[in-house]
């Protein structure tokens, strides 16, 4: 049996595309920026408040120019870190509607919250500071039912 001759296939070429990343770059910069001013604005709106956890920015290497997957790697980590920044404002905000709203009822009726305390950082205010139902004249306001809303202010004298 003859090998049959086939005639050469000529394959298609394949050019190398070139890209131009400076549009992506630019782009995400953008959006980078964009997330840092929306993190910043959540962190100046939320003072006084404490204990929520805006993180810092992760240097990775020193000074140098990031290529593309870097920086969106550096969006994505600023998107979730906002997204759990308004997470935690939320529930946080959430709580001192509670206990403002405790307080009014405390200030309405304070027999009915006997030795209740709301403290100024419940309620957003700070550190100093506490609301709390106490009788009236000692144990005397006690046994009589005379009971009031005391405000401290709490705050240490300073050394």
């Amino acid at each position: 049996m003859a090998v049959a001759e086939h005639p050469l296939v000529e394959l298609p070429r394949f050019t190398t595309v070139e890209v131009d990343e400076r549009a992506a770059r630019r782009s995400l910069r953008d959006q980078i920026a964009k997330l840092e001013r929306q993190l910043a604005a959540a962190f100046v709106g939320s003072f006084p408040r404490q204990g929520i956890d805006f993180g810092r920015a992760r240097a990775r290497g020193g000074p140098r120019m990031l290529s593309l997957g870097e920086l969106e790697r550096v969006r994505d980590e600023l998107a979730g870190r906002l997204v759990e920044v308004r997470h935690q404002l939320a529930e946080r905000a959430d709580e001192e509607a509670a206990k403002r709203e405790l307080l009014e009822r405390m200030l309405l009726e304070p027999g009915r919250y006997k030795w209740v305390r709301v403290t100024a950082r419940e309620l957003g205010r700070g550190d100093c500071g506490a609301y709390h139902v106490r009788p009236r004249l000692g144990i005397v306001g006690m046994l009589m039912g005379w009971w009031q809303v005391k405000v401290s202010s709490g705050c240490p004298i300073a050394t």
